[in-house]
Parts: structure tokens; sequence; C-alpha cells
């Protein structure tokens, strides 16, 4: 494929190669991902901490995806994250996954990099100290919610490196919503707040030209040959 130095001419090359994609889909499938990629955001991100049930890991990237969640870290220490594809209905090729699996502790890794990119880390506890979901500060800036195994909950070393802590109240016996659930409450009370709220949520142009690309590479059939073809012509226009 095509590389070039200048972001400006790469990101020209990759909006004229998002047009020839386009002009390959039905318009219905082009209008619903210019629908669907509005209300695409990285101002919430998720961190998954050894989630190791098929069943939770794909019903979480399903959320993710009904509610706008474009990136998806996951961190796999003691369990390879594994999904059950009759649970996450191809939610995984919608979005970014980041997985951190190349040491034996990941954590640090995943943390240290979202706090590079400026993300506050909140890890989910069913603490009765910790901020409620209906007090946290969701306006302060983006923010990455950490969740771990419903059994053991999030590592010590997780919670170590968090800057806040939120809980869902709960009024029965259990002391904790199953892990999928509790993604799913989290986000749908967040990224309502989000759209409600003065904040800047949505996607760069760049970043949308970015997905919209890989996209079309993801549900194209045989994209590569004809990205290779779209890449050859362009070099030969710009001789």
């Amino acid at each position: 494929m095509m590389t070039m130095n200048n972001p400006e001419v790469d990101y020209a090359y990759k909006e004229s190669l998002c047009a020839f994609f386009r002009s390959m889909k039905l318009d219905n499938r082009n209008a619903l991902m210019d629908r669907v990629l509005a209300e695409r955001t990285r101002y919430i991100t998720v961190g998954l901490e050894n989630i190791y049930q098929p069943h939770n890991a794909s019903a979480v990237l399903r959320s993710c995806d009904c509610f706008g969640i474009q990136d998806v870290h996951i961190i796999e220490n003691s369990y390879q994250y594994e999904l059950n594809p009759h649970v996450s209905l191809g939610a995984a090729q919608w979005l970014n996954l980041f997985r951190y699996n190349t040491q034996e502790n990941n954590t640090p890794a995943c943390i240290n990099h979202l706090k590079q990119e400026g993300y506050r880390i909140v890890a989910t506890t069913p603490d009765p100290k910790a901020v409620t979901i209906q007090n946290f500060d969701v306006s302060k800036g983006k923010f990455a919610l950490f969740f771990g195994t419903e059994k053991f909950g999030l590592t010590k070393e997780a919670c170590d490196l968090a800057d806040e802590f939120i809980r869902i109240p709960m009024y029965g016996f259990t002391e904790s919503f199953n892990i999928s659930v509790s993604v799913s409450l989290c986000l749908f009370h967040f990224t309502e707040r989000m759209r409600t709220e003065q904040i800047n949520w949505h996607l760069t142009q760049n970043e949308q030209t970015d997905i919209y690309l890989q996209w079309y590479r993801n549900t194209i059939t045989n994209s590569e040959l004809y990205e290779h073809k779209f890449s050859q012509d362009y070099s030969d226009k710009k001789k």
C-alpha cells in the first residue's frame, strides 16, 4: 500500500480511497455508516482486565458498539480474550481493539499508555466509599473506564494506578453486577450525560477518515485487491 511521510498528503490519499470504497457500497449502507460514525466517540474508552468468559467478553463489545464507544483496551495477563460470535454479532469489526499481552503483567503498560493519551483512569469498584456514577464528573476531561473480572474485580495494581473510583448503586443482597451488565449500565449513563453536557466528544475529521477505511476494509470482499489497484492508479496520477 502507499506510504507517505507528509500527514496532509497521507490524508488526501486516505480521503480519496474512502471516496473510492464509498462508490462501491450501496447508498443505504453508506448512510448507515455516516449516521453511526457521527455518534462515535473517544472521549470515553473502556479498559478490560483479565476478562476470560467468551460470553461476557462478547457482550461487552456489543455494548461498546451500541453506545458509540470506538476503542476498547484489553489486558490479557492470565487469560486470552476470546469472543462468542453468537453474542458479539460482529461488533468487533466496527471497533478498535487494543490488546496488551506481551508481558507477564500488562496492566501498567495499558494504563500508562492511556494516561499519556490524556485519559483519566477510572476504576469501577463496589467499595461504598467510591463516587456513584450519578456524582461522577463527566465534563472534567476524557476518561477510561476500567472493569475487572466478575469474581475478583480489578487487580490491586490497576486500582493503585487509577485516578478515580466509581460504583454503581445497588440495593439487593448480591455484591456486584455481571461484568457485561456493569459495562452497559456505566456506558448508558455516561454517554447520555456526555451528549447532553457541553463537551467536545466528537471525533476529528482525520479520525473519522481512519475509521471509515477500517470499516470499508472489513466489509468489502477482496478490499486489499481493490486498494492495491487504487494505490497504483493514485501514484500514476501523481507522476
